[in-house]
């Protein structure tokens, strides 16, 4: 059993950087490969990045990427998204995952999902 929350979000102006963050609770934390997903108004939930078990093998969207950093310390139990240059099109309610399944892209029905942290980017 995993619960998570997100920290981090905020209003910042394009161009800016923020760093969100995932605790995990459990000592299994270390064993589940990472996403960080987004959902904007109106719009389905997507991708956004995820990081393997180990922090060996990193995921990112085509939108994000050179702009976003995805990271984790097991010791912690914590996953992070380093994002930078954020623009308009970023801002949304950003969600940490848990997954073990198959496809890095789409978590299965097992996934966990943290509560959300909003991110907004003025123009």
């Amino acid at each position: 059993q995993v619960q998570l929350v997100e920290s981090g979000g905020g209003l910042v102006q394009a161009g800016g950087s923020l760093r969100l963050s995932c605790a995990a609770s459990g000592r299994t934390f270390s064993t589940y490969r990472m996403g960080w997903f987004r959902q904007a108004p109106g719009k389905e939930r997507e991708f956004v990045a995820a990081i393997s078990w180990n922090g060996g093998t990193t995921y990112y969207a085509d939108s994000v990427k050179g702009r976003f950093t995805i990271s984790r310390d097991n010791a912690k139990r914590t996953v992070y998204l380093q994002m930078s240059n954020l623009k308009p099109e970023d801002t949304a309610i950003y969600y940490c995952n848990a997954n073990r399944g198959l496809d890095v892209y789409r978590p299965d029905e097992y996934a966990y999902w943290g509560q959300g942290t909003q991110v907004t980017v003025s123009s």
